[in-house]
Parts: structure tokens; sequence; C-alpha cells
């Protein structure tokens, strides 16, 4: 067998075997580098707001939306990239894994330029479209303005371990996700308490250690000797792999950064609220981001899982493992809600401990937490269309859901009902109620028999 037919000894064939083990195994590695990957900016608002300001806590908290409006455009992508590799894998075209490895990180390179560019161009709008606070606007500039300059480190990262992830391998991203984290920590205390750079010394830290991550991962790829193997010489965009990720990719890079900008008009209606409301929503984000990872973990894994089974045509066994996933992520959920609820005040005064700050961050947390169940649906539901190859309905439901439907919510309960900033918070329980119920009635529907997304390479000319 020839280096490129080969699996990767650190892959796994979720098409035999146990269904619940394959997911667990496959997301635990997963959930723990989503942990460390989100100690980042966690690390990051800590050290902030116990070092610096409660300005500069409000900005690198609340430029989320404007951060995950172009990254999220490019994770879509790198979805598609990822389904196209895992059905291809479990259909053992090696060949094709081959070059859907190249053209994916030649397509990071153009784009981590492009969004460097256009990221650092749209600051500006973005602060004053999100009615950032006077005091915190200059702190979110410097902030974002370095994150950009610096952010195809985290697309490399993303789009490798999304490589390694498509063939089963989520525990080689973990460990590098640990290594920078670590990495970040240090030159946040470093940057911040000994040399005083402020927000600029915590954003120098995040650029710095996602491309440590980046520089790990592609040392993996380089030297695999599997068909996942990386080499200089072969960096080429291969035009029916590309046109299969833009298929695939395009609906959830569109759902994403729409999504993400109507956040911003979302951020908008909390900022209206004050400085103190902006920090205590910033907590609340920054929390719910960590309760969150075991649902995302299982939804990534249920895409994998049906992504290998339906490239074999075991239509039975991907949908016995979106149900698997689907109860693993609806357990795990409702234990990680109910012990937030319960330590509120204690978890929002770890980051910002000023009296106003928490009153707001534990109301949110205690009105928010109860209804993340309704997110386990559409994560892990979601999922699994899109390991099907089925990524322009979970996208449509979501742009209505959390976009039109959240906006015009919005708007009926600010100008009609109360504007006052519960009722405005509960704007995203209610997308995510209506998204589950249209993504189960969608899923309940779809036939997923004969759901390949990849082409036969030996029906059409090689156009490399």
């Amino acid at each position: 067998m020839s280096a490129l037919a080969k699996r990767s000894g650190h892959a796994v064939d979720m098409t035999q075997g146990s269904v619940a083990g394959h997911l667990v195994r496959f997301a635990v590695p997963l959930l723990l580098g989503n942990l460390f990957q989100q100690l980042y900016n966690t690390v990051d608002l800590w050290v902030v707001g116990r070092y610096v300001s409660n300005e500069a806590y409000s900005a690198v908290g609340t430029v989320t939306p404007v951060i995950i409006m172009l990254i999220g455009f490019f994770m879509g992508l790198a979805s598609g990239a990822g389904v196209v590799i895992s059905q291809y894998y479990g259909a053992k075209k090696f060949d094709e894994v081959r070059k859907t490895v190249h053209t994916s990180l030649v397509m990071t390179l153009v784009l981590g330029v492009l969004l460097s560019i256009v990221g650092i161009l749209i600051i500006p709008l973005m602060l004053r479209l999100m009615k950032t606070d006077l005091q915190a606007v200059p702190e979110a500039t410097t902030y974002l303005t370095i994150y950009y300059a610096g952010v195809l480190g985290l697309m490399v990262y993303n789009m490798g371990s999304g490589i390694l992830r498509a063939v089963g391998d989520s525990k080689r991203p973990f460990y590098f996700l640990v290594v920078s984290a670590l990495m970040n920590i240090a030159l946040d205390l470093l940057f911040v308490i000994v040399f005083q750079m402020g927000v600029a010394g915590v954003a120098y830290a995040t650029i710095l250690s996602q491309g440590v991550s980046a520089v790990l991962i592609l040392l993996v790829l380089t030297r695999s000797e599997a068909c996942i193997q990386l080499r200089l010489r072969e960096l080429r965009i291969t035009p029916h792999i590309l046109r299969q990720i833009v298929r695939i990719g395009i609906p959830s890079a569109l759902q994403m950064a729409i999504t993400s900008f109507s956040n911003v008009f979302v951020q908008s209606y909390i900022n209206s609220f004050g400085l103190d409301c902006m920090s205590g929503w910033t907590t609340y984000t920054k929390i719910d981001q960590f309760m969150l990872l075991p649902v995302q973990s299982l939804g990534l894994a249920a895409t994998t899982f049906v992504g290998q089974n339906l490239g074999t045509g075991q239509v039975d066994r991907a949908r016995q493992g979106t149900r698997a996933a689907f109860g693993l992520s609806l357990g795990i959920t409702v234990a990680v809600a109910s012990t937030a609820v319960l330590t509120a005040p204690w978890l929002v005064a770890f980051f910002n401990s000023r009296q106003e700050v928490v009153a707001y961050g534990t109301l949110f947390l205690r009105y928010m937490c109860p209804c993340y169940v309704l997110i386990c649906v559409n994560q892990v539901y979601s999922g699994a269309l899109r390991g099907a190859g089925i990524s322009q309905a979970p996208t449509y439901i979501m742009l209505f859901s959390f976009v039109f439907f959240r906006q015009i919510y919005l708007y009926v309960v600010s100008r009609f009902i109360s504007n006052t900033i519960l009722p405005i918070a509960m704007g995203y329980p209610a997308g995510w109620l209506m998204c589950s119920l249209l993504t189960l009635i969608y899923y309940s529907h779809v036939d997923l028999a004969g759901r390949r997304v990849v082409e036969d390479p030996s029906s059409m000319p090689d156009k490399t």
C-alpha cells in the first residue's frame, strides 16, 4: 500500500464498532481542545478585568461579534472541507483526500490575507454599529487591529485541525491547543503585569500563541505518512475539489457571517444600557461559551460520524449516531446549566467583581441557562445534516431564526412591550426555540439515503 493510501495511525474509522463509544472518544478530545481554545479570550478578559480597567474589560469582551463575523465565514468554508475529506476517507478514496488537503490549505492562505485587510478596514464601522461606549472605543480598536493583523495563525490551525478531525483524529489538535493556551496565559501575565502593555499586550499574546498552534499543526501534516500528508510541491487548487468545498461550505459560511453581523445589532441593544451592563453581558457570554462546548463538540462529532457512514452507505447507522449524540448532549447540558444557575454570582465575580457587573451577569445566567436544552437540537441535528452534505437547509433555518426572527422580536419588544434589559436578552432563547423547531421538522422529513457529497473523480478529467 502506498503512503497516500494509508490511513493515519491516529485516525478513527467510525463505520464500524460502538456508536456511542466512537462519539465519546471523538468528542472528549475535541471538547478539551475547545476548552483550551476558549482560554485564549477568557484569560485575556480575566487579566484585563483584574489588572487594567472596566473600560478595557468591556472593550475586549464586546468585540466578539466583529471577530466572528469574518472568522465565522472562514470556519464555514473549513467545515465544507472537513465534510469532503470525511466522506472521501470513509469511501477509502485516499488520493482525493490528498487533493482536498492541499486545496484547503491554499484556500486558507489566500483568505487569511484578505480577511486581515478587510477586518482592519471595517473596525470603525462595526464599533459605531454596535453603539460601543465612547470610553471603550480606543481599547476595542487596539485589540481588534492587532487581532486581525495576526489572524492567519488561527485560520491555519483551524483548517489543519479540521483536516485531522475529518479522519477521526481529535487528540493531536487538543495537545497543540494545550501548549498554545499555556503559552497565552504566560504571555498575558508577562505583557500586562510586567510590561504594562494593557489591551495591546493581551492581543499580542493571543496572536503569538495562535501562531505556535498553527506551526505545530503544519508540522504534523508535513510529517504524516498517510493520505493527509502535506507536501509543499503539491500545494495547488484542484477545481472539482474546490467546487465541492464551496458548495458545502458557502451556505455555512454565509450563515455564520450574517448571523454574527446580526449580533452586532443585538449587541447595540445591550450596549445602550451602559458600561456596567456591557461588562455583565461580556461575562455572561464568556461563561456561555464554556457551557456550550460539550454540545458543540458532540455536534461536530455527529458531522464526522454521519459523513463517514454515509460515505459507505450506512444510513441507519448514521441516524443512530445522530440520536446518540443528541442524548449525550442533552444530559450534559442539563447538568452544566443547573450548576451555572446555582453558582452564578461566584462565576461572574471571578471575572469582574464590580457589584453592578455581578448583578447583571447573574441575571443573564439565571434566565438564559434553562433555555440551553434548545441549543442541543440545532447543534446536533444541524451537524448531522451537514455531515450528509445538506448544508443549505440548516443555513436557511439558522438565518431565519437568528437574524430575521430575532431582529423582529427585538424591534417589537423594545418598541411596543418593554425596553428593559431582560426582555431584550431573551431574544436569544426566542431564536433558539424557532431554530430547534424548524430543524427537527426538516430532519424528520429528509431522506439521507444516497446523500454523498463527493464526486466520482473517475468520471471526470483530472484538472490539477
